[in-house]
């Protein structure tokens, strides 16, 4: 949760941004395969659009604030980038500060890496192989065929090509939501991901673009090795701490991955090997360098959860979950939601202009049909819970529960609660109302306790991963968790070897 809403403005505003784009099309000739195509999204169309959407990616995300990482991916993409099919764009590379598992690029020129991903890379060709398959759909025109399909479908070419974008970015579990508010049209899954023979061709020109840069093509199977051994490892602990696996949450769910896709990656990296020029080293040092101090994990900005607490030093609050709950740290709510996951508490800001006091807020926000204003206070905080019926976007009427609270400077919060039906709502009041008493401005014991973890170099100990996972904020699973993070599930490195290691501050 910022600290301002963030909203899901890339999903909602994509089909207003492409209403000055119609037409039956022009016919451009494909730079990767020389062909004639037939468009709704010519070059000045992708840049202007891509350029359009990028502000919008950029209000749904924050750019990491190092500007020597960002330096480093820049220039390196750069290099990538002059070696494409398409070296005359004006191309933009951009770290963003999420800890998920991602990558994606928009029409025009524009490519983001997650420092989720970055984490679990091992080094600077990785990293290549990664961004040169990304490069590789805005060459091919991906985004621009996916937009003149799906224009016959009555979409936007936004809706089809900056949307889908962004949903990948935000993983199948984010589509489901972002496109409940963008459309409903039965076109709209298609549009959550590349065909198939459009990520085969991506990754082909992904390995091309490596050879062109100097890179060994077969980088291209290790980053899919080293992010299939991160799904697994993400599907073992929801196992061990029985919750399912996590779906569509990474690069590989949002890019289709299989064995026979596997194989075919790697016969194209080995179609390469006796090509004579000579390849760079991988850029592992250069890499560690670069990524060293990187946080791990949520960012301070956006709220941290350890174990059953969620503490936000930029709005200076705090809030416990109920044994057994989960936390949620969405980009415009937190959720704590049961075991059961038919019950949760969603916390969320309240604009600005929703009014000053609690009964403003009601009447702008709910105009209740009936209902009962509670005055309260939680751990010294003005608060009011409010329990009545309003009138939803049909008309229908509806129960609505909710707690709003004077927070600390001066911001109001929101609590709601949300439930399957009745009996779920009630079945779960009683850890509702604890986790709503729980509430709180930041004590001395929380600031202490809401450190960021960062990821730092470290010589790797005789002692070996067991030795490291004492002094580790992992959890129990830190040993595991760090081979993961070097990808060293079935070998230790050697003593001495620089290896990567998750600390407590920043």
């Amino acid at each position: 949760m910022q600290d301002r809403a963030r909203y899901s403005r890339a999903a909602a505003a994509v089909l207003t941004l492409s209403l000055g784009l119609g037409g039956c099309g022009t016919a451009v000739v494909n730079p990767v395969t020389g062909r004639t195509e037939l468009t709704v999204m010519d070059e000045a169309s992708e840049v202007a659009e891509g350029a359009k959407a990028h502000q919008q990616v950029m209000q749904e995300y924050q750019s990491v604030a190092n500007p020597k990482l960002q330096a480093y991916v820049n220039e390196l993409g750069q290099r990538l980038a002059q070696a494409s099919h398409r070296p005359q764009l004006s191309w933009h590379f951009t770290v963003l500060d999420s800890p998920e598992v991602n990558a994606f690029a928009l029409p025009g020129g524009y490519v983001y890496v997650t420092r989720g991903i970055m984490a679990y890379l091992d080094n600077e060709a990785d990293l290549a192989g990664v961004m040169g398959h990304e490069i590789g759909h805005v060459t091919a025109r991906h985004g621009a065929q996916r937009a003149t399909r799906q224009q016959t479908a009555g979409f936007g070419v936004l809706a089809a090509s900056v949307l889908g974008a962004v949903l990948e970015a935000q993983g199948l579990g984010g589509a489901s939501q972002a496109l409940g508010q963008a459309s409903q049209s039965a076109a709209a899954g298609y549009i959550a991901s590349y065909s198939r023979d459009q990520e085969l061709q991506a990754d082909e020109l992904g390995a091309e673009y490596l050879s062109r840069s100097h890179y060994r093509p077969q980088n291209m199977v290790d980053v899919i090795g080293v992010l299939k051994q991160q799904e697994r490892f993400a599907a073992d602990q929801a196992k061990a701490e029985g919750r399912p696996a996590p779906q569509g949450a990474n690069w590989l769910a949002s890019h289709p991955s299989n064995d026979q896709r596997l194989a075919q990656i790697s016969a194209i990296a080995a179609s390469y090997e006796g090509e004579t020029a000579p390849y760079r080293d991988d850029g592992r040092e250069r890499y560690l360098k670069a990524i060293d101090g990187m946080t791990f994990g949520e960012s301070p900005a956006q709220g941290l959860s350890r174990g059953r607490n969620f503490y936000h030093e930029g709005l200076g609050l705090a809030i416990t979950a109920p044994p057994g709950w989960k936390i949620h740290n969405g980009s415009d709510a937190l959720t704590l939601i049961n075991a059961a996951e038919d019950a949760g508490l969603a916390l969320k800001p309240v604009p600005a202009q929703a009014g000053s006091n609690h009964e403003d807020i009601v009447r702008r926000m709910l105009n209740p049909e009936q209902g009962q204003l509670e005055k309260l206070t939680l751990n010294g905080l003005p608060a009011s819970h409010f329990s009545g019926v309003v009138r939803n976007p049909q008309g229908a009427r509806q129960n609505v529960e909710l707690t709003l609270i004077s927070g600390p400077n001066a911001h109001q919060y929101v609590l709601q609660y949300l439930s399957r039906d009745a009996y779920a709502l009630s079945r779960a009041m009683p850890q509702m109302r604890e986790a709503e008493a729980s509430f709180r401005p930041l004590t001395a014991a929380d600031r202490q306790a809401a450190q960021p973890w960062t990821l730092h170099l470290q010589a790797f100990p005789v002692g070996g991963f067991a030795q490291l996972a004492k002094s580790s904020p992992l959890g129990n699973r830190a040993e595991a968790q760090l081979r993961l993070l070097n990808g060293a599930l079935d070998t230790d490195p050697k003593p001495g070897q620089r290896i990567k290691v998750i600390a407590k501050g920043s």
